[in-house]
C-alpha cells in the first residue's frame, strides 16, 4: 500500500496513530511538514498528564505546570534514548533515519497520552495512566519500527522498553527531588 505524503488530515493522522496504523507512521515519517503536528501532540499529551496527575485532583496551576513539564521532559528523554539506542547501539543493516523522522513518528505515538486527562476522574488515575502508558509504548514500537526501518518488531520492542525504563527512572527522580508536597 502506497501512502502519499500529506494525504491525511491532522485528525486522520491522530486516529491512525492511535490505531497503530503503520501507513500513518510512514506518512508522518516522510512528511517534514508534520513536525509541528507531532510537537502539538506531545504538548497536548504532556498537558493532559499535568492535569490528570495533579495530587488529589487539586489542579493548582503550579502542580499542573510541574507535572506537564515532567511529562514533557520524560517524553523528550524517552525520544533521545530511543534514538541513541535504536540508531547507534542496536541498528539493523537497513536502519536509515534522522532525528526529524524519528521525532515525528514518536511524537504521533504520544497520541494516546491525551487520554491522561481522564486521570482527573476520582479513582481512575492509576488505571488511566497505566493503560495510556502501555498504549503509548505499543504505538512507539510501531513508530520506531517504521522510522528506523527495522525488519524485527522485537528489536523495536527492546529499544522502546529500554528507553521507557530510563525515561521513567528520570521522571521518578525529578518527581521525588523537585515535586510538590502531597502531604
Amino acid at each position: 500500500m502506497t501512502t502519499l505524503v500529506g494525504r491525511n488530515t491532522f485528525l486522520q493522522r491522530l486516529v491512525g496513530a492511535a490505531a497503530l496504523d503503520r501507513a500513518i507512521y510512514e506518512e508522518v515519517e516522510a512528511d517534514r511538514g508534520a513536525t509541528g503536528q507531532a510537537l502539538l501532540v506531545v504538548l497536548a499529551s504532556s498537558v493532559a498528564a499535568g492535569i490528570g496527575l495533579s495530587p488529589d485532583n487539586r489542579q493548582t496551576l503550579s502542580s499542573v505546570v510541574f507535572f506537564s513539564i515532567v511529562a514533557l521532559l520524560t517524553w523528550a528523554a524517552w525520544a533521545l534514548v530511543t534514538f541513541e539506542i535504536g540508531t547507534r547501539i542496536m541498528p539493523e543493516k537497513g536502519t536509515r533515519s534522522d532525528v526529524g523522522e524519528l521525532l515525528r513518528t514518536i511524537g504521533f505515538a504520544a497520541t494516546p497520552g491525551v487520554l491522561r486527562l481522564l486521570g482527573v476522574l476520582p479513582g481512575v488515575t492509576i488505571p488511566v495512566f497505566a493503560a495510556t502508558t502501555v498504549w503509548m509504548l505499543v504505538a512507539m514500537v510501531v513508530a520506531v519500527r517504521q522510522a528506523l526501518d527495522y525488519q524485527s518488531t522485537m528489536r523495536a520492542v527492546v529499544v522502546c522498553v529500554l528507553g521507557l525504563f530510563l525515561a521513567l527512572t528520570m521522571a521518578i527522580v525529578l518527581g521525588v527531588v523537585f515535586g510538590p508536597s502531597v502531604a
